[in-house]
């Protein structure tokens, strides 16, 4: 059995209340430049499976024996991971729901899962760092780490893992070395590898974008709005004809969180983004920032956009959207179009939503940018700790997900009772997709594993209306893959406390002056001095911490 060698060594006691504060500062700093993502769409494997275990030994890379599940141990370890907000609906703990049980007896492995409190996971995470013992898996996002993931391997709080998948994960070995973009995102700048990361597919790259009400657009007689000039004619007539008090909302969680639409078609952003000439930006040093603010001003002072944007919250955004007071917003695929046309068209047959395209200043402009994420979803990824003992039974557990067996489990569940095979496509059963007690995705938190350390199945889908596929493909259509910084590119230590008490200070005076543009309390004519202080407060700074860290990514 392989232990741990690298020790409980005194450098985790070192992890003093002051990696705790600034790691609290990194993740405020951060949480304005990641991807969120929506987790329900899948990675391609060989071929579809059934569950039942016994495959016999095989011959993974380099002559290694593939583990056979399920495996013959006792072993067993701690994970600590974030409960899916549906499964609580069933039970607090995955190992309860019907997906957990199939896992357990698939690999052969109890595992003794520990969620944090909801809402306190960044909170319980610091202090297990300052703790003297940790879980022996932690699924968190490393890449926000003060120092990057290099540097929780060097505080010996978790461990390299190129010799363990070299032994023990032959699945994810092997579809590494088939994907050299994706082995490069999820190790560190010197090679390391130090998680078993979550790989979307193709489908789950894109899950966020614009969206109306179809049926006032049909009523209307007005066309799927593509210009930004469009846009305006359709929320003056949502306003005028429609009565809608807020034609145009959006969720507020210290920014109002449009994805850059709006923001793009004058190509800029709200944030960083990468240049035409690869070079990393801040949009709200551009000059064209100002036009944005502009724009934004001109359509508040009409009564377009929500006046109480800087106060919404999700319920908030629900009744917006149900009660026929907005007719567009920026939001989810699933959680947002898929509940809201599950719920309205109960109320109201007649209810629809439509995905428009992310706005251009011209027509036939392509979009330069919008939501898109990367295959390696670092924040559902998951790192073997210092604390651990038996990192075969770890590794191999955390490998059976990259197998075809755990694969198809981890995305669909259980054959013939959560999927059943269509003519060699997976197909979720009327248990799950039409259940008369509970939504789809409340069945499939009990079913599948909707987020974590597995690949996606590129047959998955949990889209329940044609409107949510063809919304895939619409907001697809934008230059955003030359243009996100990705959100796992890692500045040193000394960089990332540099950024952390630089960007904190920076956010909330940006959405400060944004509301107070937007709202017109802040005169638009003070843009230069509000691109001064954001130099003088050291942007520019953090610009070139970031085009350094991206550069030393594009060289792994």
């Amino acid at each position: 059995m392989a232990k741990n060698r690298n020790g409980k060594t005194c450098k985790r006691l070192q992890l003093t209340l002051g990696i705790v504060l600034v790691l609290s500062l990194l993740l405020t700093a951060c949480s304005s430049n990641g991807g969120s993502g929506n987790k329900d769409k899948t990675e391609p494997t060989q071929s579809a499976v059934s569950n039942k275990s016994g495959e016999g030994v095989s011959k993974g890379n380099e002559g290694s024996d593939k583990p056979v599940y399920p495996l013959d141990t006792k072993d067993t370890f701690s994970y600590w991971a974030p409960i899916n907000g549906n499964l609580i609906t069933f039970t607090t703990n995955l190992a309860e729901a019907p997906i957990g049980k199939a896992i357990a007896e698939a690999t052969g492995v109890k595992v003794n899962y520990i969620h944090p409190t909801d809402g306190q996971a960044e909170e319980q995470f610091n202090l297990l760092l300052a703790s003297s013992k940790l879980p022996d898996v932690l699924e968190y996002d490393w890449s926000i780490y003060p120092g990057g993931p290099e540097k929780a391997i060097s505080d010996g709080v978790i461990v390299p893992l190129n010799d363990l998948i070299d032994q023990y994960a032959p699945n994810l070995k092997k579809m590494l070395e088939a994907n050299p973009e994706l082995d490069k995102m999820v190790k560190t700048d010197s090679g390391q590898y130090y998680v078993f990361p979550m790989v979307r597919n193709a489908e789950g790259l894109v899950f966020r974008g614009p969206m109306l009400r179809k049926d006032w657009l049909d009523e209307l007689g007005l066309q799927l709005p593509v210009t930004i000039d469009d846009w305006h004619k359709v929320l003056t007539a949502f306003k005028e004809k429609k009565g809608a008090v807020a034609p145009l909302t959006a969720l507020y969680a210290n920014k109002m969180n449009l994805q850059d639409a709006f923001f793009g078609a004058y190509k800029t952003s709200h944030g960083f983004y990468i240049d035409d000439q690869g070079k990393v930006k801040y949009g709200p040093l551009d000059p064209q920032y100002k036009d944005v603010m502009t724009l934004f001003r001109q359509w508040y002072s009409e009564g377009l956009i929500d006046k109480d944007f800087p106060i919404v919250e999700r319920d908030t955004l629900d009744k917006r959207l149900l009660n026929g007071e907005s007719g567009a917003t920026i939001f989810l695929l699933g959680g947002g179009m898929g509940k809201w046309l599950e719920s309205g068209k109960a109320q109201n047959p007649a209810f629809d939503l439509v995905a428009a395209p992310y706005p251009v200043l011209k027509a036939g402009e392509k979009p330069f940018t919008g939501q898109r994420d990367f295959k390696y979803n670092p924040k559902a990824s998951a790192a073997v700790t210092t604390s651990a003992k038996d990192l075969e039974t770890i590794v191999k557990w955390l490998d059976f997900a990259f197998s075809e067996q755990g694969t198809m489990m981890y995305n669909f569940g259980v054959e013939g009772e959560s999927y059943t095979m269509d003519n060699g496509v997976p197909k979720f059963t009327d248990m799950i997709v039409k259940n008369d007690k509970y939504t789809s995705q409340q069945m499939l938190a009990q079913y599948t594993v909707p987020n974590g350390p597995f690949p996606m199945h590129e047959q998955k889908t949990t889209n329940t209306f044609p409107q949510q596929d063809e919304a895939v493909q619409i907001w697809s259509e934008t230059d955003a893959a030359k243009h996100i910084l990705p959100a796992f590119i890692t500045p040193t230590v000394d960089e990332s406390k540099k950024v952390a008490q630089t960007m904190t200070a920076i956010n909330t005076y940006l959405e400060e002056m944004f509301i107070k543009f937007v709202m017109g309390n802040e005169p638009l004519d003070k843009f230069d001095s509000f691109v001064k202080q954001l130099e003088d407060m050291g942007i520019r700074d953090v610009i070139d911490i970031y085009q350094g860290a991206l550069d030393r990514y594009n060289n792994r």
